[in-house]
């Protein structure tokens, strides 16, 4: 007899509003009309997964605490309640937000780095700093991307991973953000290290992940968005 699924959704919130040169992480911007509607199709799209693999949708959608996070949620609950699955619970969890920044949060790169340049106690940001998986600024409540990957794994690894095995094939989304879900993969074993930064996400379209107990995590269905060269990376 098959393993059943243990099915872990993760969707990058839809195209939003953004302060030009910061760094995404908090913002508290909303989707923009095209992201509300890339998040509706996202509906469609996991209700379509659902006949595709014969698992049940878990009532319970995970989402940052980020505006864009949570109205991509909506959405999307929106959405699967025309296919039939109603009473959907959104429950924000801070586990998946993106790479925080502390004191820094919503200052763009460049008063970043004027900030650093001005406190003598900290050394410059090195360059490429934004992108860089291990580098933290040296601030107040700042945590860097391998960090903010840890916390998303871990939160995935709670959610998941305490099923029975007899359970019946389950789906959970996961809404939040490209950089702390690329960099959870990465702590689940599921994207090499050094692939991080040759990947994205695309905007609202599910990555399905797959736990057994036997064999851990592995990438199951959706593909990551392939990042050309050079391109600065957004969450």
């Amino acid at each position: 007899m098959a393993d059943p699924l243990n099915l872990a959704a993760l969707i990058r919130h839809g195209d939003y509003h953004q302060r030009a040169g910061a760094p995404s992480a908090l913002q508290p911007f909303p989707l923009t009309d095209a992201g509300v509607a890339q998040a509706r199709a996202c509906g469609d799209q996991i209700a379509a997964l659902l006949d595709r693999h014969g698992v049940m949708l878990d009532p319970v959608i995970h989402c940052s605490p980020q505006l864009r996070a949570w109205q991509t949620a909506s959405e999307i609950a929106g959405r699967l309640c025309t296919h039939g699955h109603n009473s959907l619970d959104i429950r924000e969890t801070p586990a998946l937000s993106e790479r925080g920044l502390g004191s820094a949060a919503n200052l763009t790169v460049e008063e970043i780095e004027t900030v650093l340049a001005a406190d003598p106690r900290y050394p410059p940001a090195p360059p490429g700093w934004k992108s860089d998986s291990h580098y933290c600024l040296p601030l107040h409540g700042a945590e860097s991307l391998m960090d903010a990957g840890a916390r998303v794994a871990r939160h995935l690894r709670d959610t998941i991973e305490p099923r029975r095995p007899d359970a019946p094939g389950l789906l959970t989304l996961f809404v939040g953000h490209g950089a702390s879900f690329r960099h959870g993969a990465h702590h689940l074993g599921v994207l090499p290290y050094e692939q991080i930064a040759a990947h994205s996400m695309h905007h609202a379209r599910p990555l399905l992940l797959c736990y057994n107990a036997r064999v851990s995590w592995r990438h199951f269905d959706g593909a990551w968005k392939k990042r050309p060269i050079k391109e600065e990376p957004l969450d």
